[in-house]
This record gives C-alpha cells, sequence and structure tokens, in this order.
C-alpha cells in the first residue's frame, strides 16, 4: 500500500467521496436517533425530520453508488466470470464497466433534468418551506461523481488492472 504522498489526485478525490458519503450516512443516522429520542420523550418532533431524513437518504444512496462502482462493491453474479480463463475475465470486466458507465451517464443526464424542474416548480419541505432542489442538486453531484470514478475504473480497468485488485486476488507470477 502506497502512503497518502504516493497517491494520485484520482485516489485522493475517491477517498473524498468515501468520506462525504459516509458523512451523509453520519447525519442520516444521528437525525433518525434524535428525532426518536424527542418524539419519544418530550412529545415532540424536529420540523421537517421525515422529509430532512428521506432527502439525505437519497443523496447518501446516490453517493454511495459512486463509491460501490468505483470499487466494484456492488452485488455481481459471477457464474461464468469464475469459469472463464483470466483474458475472458477481464474483458468481461471492460465491458461489464463500459455497460455501467453508459447507464449511469444516462442517470445522471436524466437526474439533471429532474433537478432542474424541480427548481422550476419550487418544490419545498412540508413544515419549513425549504427549496428540496438543493437536495437532489447534492444528490446529482454523487452521480456525477460516480461517472467520473466509473471513467476512471474502466480506464484503470483497461490500461492498469493490478490497481484495482484486491490484495487477496493478486497472484504471484512465480
Amino acid at each position: 500500500m502506497r502512503g497518502q504522498a504516493g497517491r494520485g489526485p484520482v485516489d485522493r478525490f475517491i477517498d473524498a467521496i468515501e468520506v462525504a458519503a459516509a458523512s451523509f450516512l453520519a447525519v442520516v443516522t444521528l437525525l433518525t436517533f434524535v428525532s426518536v429520542l424527542l418524539r419519544y420523550f418530550f412529545a415532540w418532533s424536529i420540523p421537517d425530520a421525515y422529509d430532512f431524513t428521506r432527502l439525505l437518504l437519497g443523496i447518501l444512496i446516490f453517493w454511495g453508488i459512486a463509491v460501490a462502482g468505483y470499487r466494484g462493491d456492488h452485488i455481481t453474479v459471477d457464474l461464468l466470470w469464475s469459469a472463464s480463463p483470466a483474458w475472458a475475465q477481464r474483458a468481461m470486466d471492460v465491458f461489464a464497466a463500459v455497460v455501467t458507465l453508459i447507464a449511469m451517464i444516462a442517470l445522471t443526464w436524466m437526474f439533471a433534468v429532474k433537478v432542474i424542474g424541480t427548481r422550476a416548480d419550487n418544490v419545498g419541505t412540508f413544515d419549513l418551506r425549504q427549496p428540496v432542489w438543493i437536495y437532489y442538486l447534492i444528490a446529482w453531484i454523487g452521480l456525477a461523481s460516480s461517472v467520473v470514478l466509473l471513467i476512471a475504473r474502466t480506464i484503470r480497468l483497461i490500461f492498469w488492472p493490478e490497481i484495482l485488485a484486491r490484495p487477496d486476488e493478486i497472484h504471484s507470477v512465480e
């Protein structure tokens, strides 16, 4: 494992995305916990707690997609992959990365249209009437980050597959 000084800008960007996704998870967890405590002990609720939790959960999911897409930690069915030779496995990995990238570009584009439409419609939260489009925009940034990370993953799969290999998957040539 390389030290922090030996890491490139792509690796630092990936780390920043992971920290952002973890931070959103912490905020959702804290908001839910505090909301339940206030409701149970004081019969009082945080205004728009449901809306905030719902919107932050959407943000968390989209930022998590970026991390899972780059790391390859999403659910896969690899029955054919595991029975294939190494060259075929690499070809399947590259093909899957390209298909995922194309799908993510389409989703990112359509969600950008949704953000613009939500802003134009002036949609707000129930209690405080906070604009919802801001949360959608933050979620869209997570989707845009997933496109950037999937481009990096695809390039690395094609030219430097050893960068993406996990330590337990690296086999000695000897």
